[in-house]
């Protein structure tokens, strides 16, 4: 597995895999094949890093380890891969269960190339989304670690909407001292604006809640 986006198609059904793989050649689109969830784990375990860039192409019914039981173990290990279940008719309750349990979509079969398509192009911009507001969120993270206390004290009641004269009360300080820490938080926070600081308070308040 690498870092590029790629499609990860997982089906106990060769056939089925090569129509998919041959549908995702022509298309230009990256993508390795499985045959069970257990090759699928195999490789994922094997990787540096979670592999999320990119999305599954998942087999609801498979023999050994089913479709919906992969899908327990990611949630479990917290893997951000969208999820798109091929189902038979008889599937679908399971299908909805899926959903329910964060899956990003599914497909009956028999399914249309261009509607496989459209759904795996639109877990793929899900999937590029996320990986963009992760990294923004470490970048926060990574940026808020540099502060120091005071200039922590002085970041949480500034981005509260706080005056300077408010928080040189509050912290027992001059209105000065307040404007120089606030430059400084300005600086290494890498905000322009106080509302892109409002922003960075809010996303922060949001990795703590996680």
């Amino acid at each position: 597995m690498t870092d590029a986006a790629t499609v990860h198609v997982i089906d106990d059904d060769e056939a089925v895999r090569d129509s998919i793989s041959m549908l995702l050649d022509t298309a230009g689109v990256e993508h390795t094949l499985y045959p069970s969830a257990t090759h699928f784990l195999s490789a994922y375990d094997a990787a540096e890093s979670s592999p999320i860039a990119g999305c599954l192409v998942l087999d609801i019914r498979m023999p050994g380890m089913t479709g919906l039981e992969l899908q327990d173990v990611l949630n479990e290990r917290g893997s951000r891969l969208p999820i798109i279940f091929i189902t038979g008719h008889g599937d679908i309750p399971m299908a909805v269960e899926a959903m329910r349990r964060g899956a990003f979509d599914f497909i009956r079969k028999p399914f249309g190339d261009e509607d496989l398509l459209e759904r795996i192009r639109e877990a793929l911009e899900r999937n590029a989304s996320d990986i963009d507001s992760i990294e923004t969120a470490n970048r926060v993270h990574a940026a808020f670690d540099t502060l120091s206390p005071r200039e922590r004290e002085v970041f949480d009641r500034v981005a509260d909407g706080q005056a300077n004269k408010f928080v040189a009360i509050e912290l027992g300080i001059s209105e000065r001292t307040v404007e120089i820490h606030r430059a400084q938080v300005m600086k290494k926070m890498g905000a322009r604006t106080l509302a892109q600081l409002v922003r960075m308070k809010i996303r922060l308040e949001g990795l703590d809640d996680d």
